[in-house]
């Protein structure tokens, strides 16, 4: 199917990773969806946490199609909303990673994945759920949750997000962040004790021991990867890997695949987040897959492999 051509609204985080790169991107919005012809509303936020309501507006107006221009955070606040409505999401990449629009195969240069979200079909992909809130990517509980906590004190205080970023890896140093958790996995029961639980929408591959990008959105499954304890130095760099992105083999990784989940800790509550986001959430947590939940615009000819 291709891409609707009117009743389009435009999602905007203008505090995406690029507005200072390269200039203002509101403004670059506008002039770049005119010239394309197309006349879309353009919904205009600089707070994450009113992402949700816009998108929702979107819905409520009757889009045909609704497009998440930010990072991997935009989108997943946008999908959210998304599932099971019928209205395809598109997907602009403005982010830092933008781990999602690649995996869509749309373009990093702003200009050229215009032109192809524009260009393209429409496909459907997997979501992953827990306790009923979505993600588009991953989810995680230990180390990552932790370690963004710790760095949003350092921002408090004034540092930058690199330094903050900095020292709360080496918090690891003087602080063991492990958690005792039970899993049942398919109805299969598995304890750990561990500092990172990661949980992506559907298989990511291991590079270098390295988790990679996805080969597929479409597996219909969960990828669990839990990691076993190990020496201080190893979290150490368990923690720099996760906060750049790509959590590294320092430990040793469990990796099981699930279509059904269940983390079952001893605190009634515990931080997750949720392609990014930290959240706090209810033990015990239930993952589980929704195959084909969310469709996206893909480029043209992709439709059949999304």
């Amino acid at each position: 199917m291709a891409v609707p051509r009117s009743h389009i609204s435009l999602v905007l985080n203008s505090r995406s990773g690029l507005k200072s790169a390269k200039g203002d991107v509101s403004s670059w919005v506008r002039e770049s969806l005119a010239s394309n012809g197309v006349d879309a509303q353009i919904l205009v936020t600089e707070q994450g946490a009113q992402l949700p309501e816009l998108a929702r507006h979107a819905v409520q107006e009757h889009s045909e199609l609704v497009i998440a221009a930010g990072g991997d955070g935009t989108v997943s606040a946008v999908a959210a909303q998304l599932v099971g409505t019928g209205i395809p999401m598109g997907v602009l990449p403005l982010g830092t990673l933008n781990h999602f629009a690649k995996e869509l195969g749309i373009p990093s240069d702003r200009d050229a994945a215009m032109r192809t979200l524009l260009a393209g079909e429409v496909g459907r992909v997997d979501v992953g759920e827990v306790n009923g809130r979505v993600f588009v990517n991953n989810s995680s509980l230990g180390l990552y949750p932790w370690l963004v906590a710790e760095r949003e004190k350092g921002q408090q205080k004034g540092q930058s997000k690199w330094t903050a970023s900095a020292q709360a890896a080496l918090s690891v140093l003087r602080r063991y962040p492990f958690l005792d958790v039970t899993l049942t996995v398919d109805g299969r029961e598995l304890r750990y004790r561990t500092p990172l639980v990661f949980i992506g929408n559907n298989r990511y591959s291991m590079e270098a021991f390295r988790i990679g990008a996805r080969e597929s959105l479409t597996g219909g499954e969960l990828c669990l990867f839990v990691a076993t304890r190990g020496r201080r130095q190893d979290l150490l760099k368990l923690a720099l890997g996760t906060l750049l992105g790509r959590a590294s083999k320092a430990c040793e990784l469990q990796t099981v695949a699930a279509r059904d989940l269940r983390i079952q800790t001893r605190r009634k509550r515990v931080r997750v987040a949720l392609d990014g986001e930290v959240t706090w959430m209810e033990s015990p947590l239930h993952y589980r897959t929704r195959p084909g939940a969310l469709q996206v615009i893909v480029p043209a000819g992709e439709a059949r492999a999304a």
